[in-house]
């Protein structure tokens, strides 16, 4: 199925990251249906959509009318039955590979067999997920970053049996949403972000262990340098414009100094042990009692609206 052919789209499961693309395609002018197992789940997704809206429109995002029609296009329910005509199904369930793997054994042969389908898994292997699927060429990962209204990267990952035709699609629905889509030509785990991603956190950790810079000044140099370079060019972007030659000449020595370590950063295996889960517990690395949490995610969330802005506008 081509990307222009996709009229109603399916979201299994209304937490955080469902209920946001429900919102996300609906006003996007998609018929959509958000299931989950109960009521109560659902009441929450309606929720989490009334807020992300609201935000959105006090920052301009988004316009009331907007809002409003979209909601013509949300439906919800707790029957899986629901996803027998959708176009496109994109699961966001508990991230466990065997009720993934139940899931998707069981919708595959319920929806139309003309449907794209998709996990919004961040990191499980797509192969193993699609394991009993029906149809695995029309399956693949499309993983979106949280907060998924907010942050324009969406990864399309291809299982070893995904079709070129579905992951085209699916990148071509994605630039519909004004999303930033990349390929991950390989089911690697991880994909490109989350490898990225605990690369630099294996090394933010080790910097903080051996007692090179605290936390905060880690986080600082991050946030205000390379963070800074890296809102707007990628590394290997960066490697050409510094120089290839400073890059190698810099990395004959600085590669071996760098850690390598294929177990968990001490520390965070010590907060994880301690049940200190950061922001949801009150304290992680940083403080989060008395307010300070809910400021840390205004915060987040500021920045995210300012840099969006400032990315769109650029490309206009």
């Amino acid at each position: 199925m081509k990307s222009e052919q996709i009229k109603k789209i399916g979201i299994a499961g209304a937490g955080t990251m469902g209920a946001t693309f429900a919102h996300v395609f609906a006003e996007s002018g998609y018929t959509v249906v958000l299931q989950d197992i109960a009521e109560e789940f659902l009441e929450r997704g309606r929720k989490i959509i009334n807020v992300n809206q609201n935000n959105l429109v006090k920052e301009g995002l988004l316009t009331e009318d907007v809002v409003k029609e979209s909601h013509t296009r949300l439906s919800y329910t707790t029957d899986i039955n629901a996803f027998e005509d959708v176009d496109f199904i994109l699961e966001a369930i508990v991230e466990k590979l065997d009720i993934k793997q139940e899931f998707w054994a069981k919708v595959s042969r319920l929806v139309k067999k003309s449907a794209l389908m998709a996990s919004n898994t961040s990191g499980l292997s797509i192969t193993q997920i699609a394991k009993d699927i029906a149809d695995k060429s029309r399956f693949a990962g499309m993983h979106w970053w949280n907060p998924p209204h907010l942050i324009p990267l969406v990864e399309v990952i291809k299982g070893e049996e995904t079709s070129d035709e579905t992951a085209q699609s699916l990148i071509d629905l994605a630039r519909k949403l004004n999303k930033k889509p990349v390929l991950v030509k390989k089911d690697a785990p991880g994909f490109i972000g989350n490898r990225l991603q605990y690369a630099l956190l294996r090394e933010a950790l080790h910097i903080v262990d051996e007692g090179i810079a605290t936390a905060q000044d880690v986080d600082d140099a991050m946030k205000y340098g390379l963070g800074f370079r890296y809102a707007g060019l990628g590394p290997i972007e960066t490697v050409d414009l510094g120089g290839i030659d400073v890059f190698n000449n810099v990395g004959s020595y600085l590669f071996r100094a760098l850690n390598n370590s294929p177990e968990i950063p001490k520390k965070l295996r010590e907060l994880y042990e301690q049940g200190l889960y950061g922001i949801k517990t009150g304290r992680g690395f940083f403080d989060y009692s008395g307010g300070k949490g809910e400021e840390a995610l205004r915060k987040r969330d500021a920045h995210f609206v300012r840099m969006l802005k400032c990315l769109y506008k650029r490309s206009e």
